[in-house]
Order: structure tokens, then sequence, then C-alpha cells
């Protein structure tokens, strides 16, 4: 796979990994090992009023027993409780089966010290066990092991370079027809684009990869308007993607998780077509190139964030707070 592939699956992992919360994060977590670990990862679901003996799942060839917890929103007592009550409740069960207890869980930041001090804790007085917390990385190593037919059933199509260069009108016509819903602006500003607008807006390395291989096809984006009958067209689609980006970031999301709201909604039902998908990064760099999405200067009480590597164009994230619905 190249390496705008790459960088489009490891951002469509991160924002799984971010979206998906209590029961649909158990099921995405069941997915990833069945495919990782084929007739030996085993998926266990609450049957009847017994329910599921605090398993959430075992992987036989390793003797690991995983619990997930993934609610909406995580605080440090809740967390020790799920962790205490899941653990010894398994005991009488399944401890003649395993020798890792795995405490899987939805924090991209990590868990506290407090969470840290209960798993460790709970290991000192019941060895030999091994209580591991298994979080984003612990999950997204075990993806990136899946080929590709895998990794294309499990996070969707994905667009190549090959496909960005060959992006032609009308795959940019099916997407900005599908924003064109809102006014246009009387007088829209449009200003430089900062060298730092990455670091400033705190974006991943792998959305600058995206951004950046868009920007290989972002002049056609500008001769698409050039051309097109409705003069007031770009200022309209312009507009609706300011509006769009001032409600995500009102909304409190990471800005990872913008750009990815971003793609879907410039996108519309046509974004498992990887065709659009490249029509939808050059679009994207447009606007962000053009300031319309993302800010264009750090706010002055706010430090710089995001890495000082940012890749060149291809070439051929302190929460702690999270449900009072704990996950099972």
């Amino acid at each position: 796979m190249d390496n705008l592939t790459r960088a489009y699956y490891e951002s469509r992992f991160e924002v799984s990994y971010l979206k998906k919360k209590e029961k649909a994060f158990q099921d995405w977590f069941s997915e990833i090992m069945e495919k990782c670990h084929p007739a030996d990862f085993q998926r266990v679901r609450p049957w009847g009023n017994i329910g599921d003996r605090k398993n959430d799942g075992y992987l036989k060839s390793e003797r690991m027993l995983f619990q997930v917890y993934a609610p909406n929103e995580m605080t440090a007592a809740k967390a020790i409780a799920k962790i205490d009550e899941d653990f010894n409740e398994a005991l009488p069960y399944w401890r003649m089966f395993f020798d890792i207890w795995a405490f899987v869980h939805n924090s991209m930041d990590g868990l506290g010290p407090d969470i840290t001090e209960k798993l460790l804790a709970l290991e000192a007085t019941n060895e030999p066990v091994k209580l591991l917390p298994w979080g984003f990385e612990e999950l997204r190593q075990r993806v990136f092991k899946l080929n590709d037919a895998d990794l294309y059933s499990l996070l969707g199509p994905a667009p190549t370079n090959k496909e960005l260069l060959n992006l032609r009108f009308e795959n940019l016509q099916v997407v900005l027809l599908t924003i064109a819903q809102q006014q246009p602006p009387l007088n829209p500003t449009i200003g430089p684009v900062p060298a730092d607008k990455i670091q400033i807006n705190g974006l991943s390395n792998n959305v600058a990869i995206l951004l950046n291989a868009g920007r290989q096809k972002s002049d056609l984006v500008k001769q698409f308007f050039d051309k097109w009958h409705d003069p007031m067209f770009g200022d309209q689609i312009a507009e609706a993607f300011r509006q769009q980006y001032q409600n995500l970031k009102s909304s409190g999301l990471p800005p990872d998780l913008i750009f990815y709201e971003l793609q879907s909604y410039a996108g519309g039902t046509t974004l498992t077509e990887p065709a659009i998908q490249a029509a939808v990064l050059a679009v994207l760099a447009f606007y962000f190139e053009q300031c319309d999405i993302f800010e264009e200067r750090l706010a002055e009480d706010k430090p710089l964030v995001g890495d000082d590597d940012i890749p060149s164009a291809p070439t051929s994230d302190e929460t702690q707070e999270v449900s009072d619905d704990p996950s099972d």
C-alpha cells in the first residue's frame, strides 16, 4: 500500500477508536481480534440471565481474557470500580484458562495514575496473573499487521496516489454539488495559509499527509470554479465549509475528528468510492489553503501543538472524565 492509503487507513482507525463507544466499541474490538486471530480469538456474548461472566473475549493461544470498557466519558472512580468488579467476578469462572487479563479501553490519552495503580495492585495480589491495559496503540499495532483485504473489510476503501493523480472534473463535481446547500457570503475573506497551520490546529501527521496529497490537485478545484457557469458557486461552497467547520469546532471535537467529519460532509454518500475520496482530499486541501477551514493563527494564550516534522506531498492528540453507563 502506498503512503496515501496508509495515512488514510491510519486516520480511519483513529476516528473509529475515538467515535465508537460502549457496545459499538466492543463489537469493533471483537471484529479486529477475529481478523487478527481467526479460529483463535473467541467472541463472548451475554447469554440469558448469566451474562458473559465478565468475559468480553478470549485469545486461546495467548491465554488472554479481555474486558472492554468504553464509556462516553471516563472517570477514574468508575473505571476503578469496573476493573475491581470485572476482574474479581471473572476469577471463579475463568481463572484456570487465563494467565493475562487485559483491560481494553477507549481513552486516547491513556489511563490516569489511580487506574494504573489499581491494575498494579490487583496484579501484585494475584500472581502470577498479569493485568495489562489495552488502548489505542495496542489495537493499532495488531490492526496494521493485517493484509490489505482485511484492512479494506475493517476500515473500508481508501484512495491511492494513482487515483489522486487521475482525478478529473467530474469527480470534483460530485463532491461540490453535494455540499452546495448554504448561501454564499457577501464579502468572503481569503488570506494566505501560514506555513505552521498544521501545528496551530493540532492536526496529526496522518492528516498532514492527506492534506499534502490533496494539494497536488487543489489547483484543479480552482479551475473547476473558474469554468463553472455560476460565478457565485465557489463562494457558496466556501461558506458551506466555513459554517460546517465552525459547527464542528464549537461542539468540542478534537482536530482530527473535525477533519474526518469534513471529509464525510464533502463526500456525502459517495465517500465509499476511492475516486471521490481523492476528490474530497483535493477540495479540503483547497479550502485549507484558502483558510476557510481550520484556524489561520494561534490564540495568544494557546501553545503551538503538533509535530515539527510535517511530511511533504507524496510523489506517483487530557481528560479523564467518561459515562454514567459503563459498557460491559
